[in-house]
């Protein structure tokens, strides 16, 4: 597990935890109150939205939801749900089939083994088929407000050219962010990193003449996508709504 694997790992050097907390300050300036980007007003809501987030955009998952979630309001009724009803439903998302039967699958199994409720516990939420550590992590920090760090190909990416991580596996870049974030941070960083990679360092033609992180940003590639770089706590109209985790 990650949070065991962190704890195990040696101490990270003084100066990359500086660093680290830094970077996380910054992030929290420009997005003061970062929240995910599906609509849900329930842990079992924000579960199905990010189930079919995967390949989808969170404003197609949005509008399938504002139907969907009338239609089927507990777990029970999306274990016992009509699979041909359900994939229409959901089909905009793209994969619906497969959307479908992970769906009911991981509902059933919160009747079976949950009594209907969605866990609080990474370790349950895991063990729901179709639910990785990024579904999980992101259910536990904004459905239930436990601090998590979800990573997802946005947080990699920042992650890798702040050198906060070294490494393209998710569950690593987990380890090495718990161990130099505040925990109390966790959540919140994570959602400012999603935007932070949406909006500036984006995969390809990164901004990284506007990016409010420039000057501790030791990513070599970082001279040619930036003119003059940007002032701490930049100008850039925030937005705050992150997108889930893919």
């Amino acid at each position: 597990m990650a949070r065991a694997a962190a704890r195990d790992a040696p101490a990270p050097p003084p100066e990359l935890v500086e660093r680290a907390r830094a970077v996380t300050e910054r992030l929290l300036r420009k997005y003061r109150r970062p929240r995910v980007a599906l609509e849900f007003s329930s842990p079992l809501e924000l579960l199905v939205a990010t189930i079919l987030s995967a390949q989808c955009t969170d404003e197609r998952v949005n509008q399938v939801t504002r139907t969907l979630f009338r239609r089927y309001r507990s777990a029970r009724a999306y274990a016992e749900a009509d699979p041909a009803e359900l994939e229409a439903l959901i089909r905009p998302t793209g994969y619906y089939r497969q959307k479908a039967r992970t769906l009911i699958a991981c509902c059933r199994a919160l009747v079976e083994r949950f009594g209907g409720k969605v866990p609080d516990r990474l370790e349950d939420l895991t063990s729901l088929p179709g639910v990785g550590r990024k579904t999980a992590n992101l259910v536990l920090g904004s459905a239930f407000g436990r601090q998590a760090i979800a990573v997802d190909t946005h947080v990699l990416r920042v992650a890798n050219r702040l050198g906060l991580a070294a490494s393209r596996n998710p569950d690593r870049v987990e380890e090495a962010l718990m161990a130099l974030v505040p925990r109390r941070r966790w959540t919140a960083f994570t959602l400012a990193a999603i935007l932070h990679g949406r909006e500036t360092c984006t995969a390809r033609n990164p901004r990284c003449g506007e990016c409010v992180l420039h000057d501790l940003c030791p990513w070599p590639e970082k001279t040619r996508h930036a003119g003059a770089p940007a002032r701490e706590g930049g100008t850039r109209r925030r937005k705050g709504a992150a997108r889930a985790p893919r």
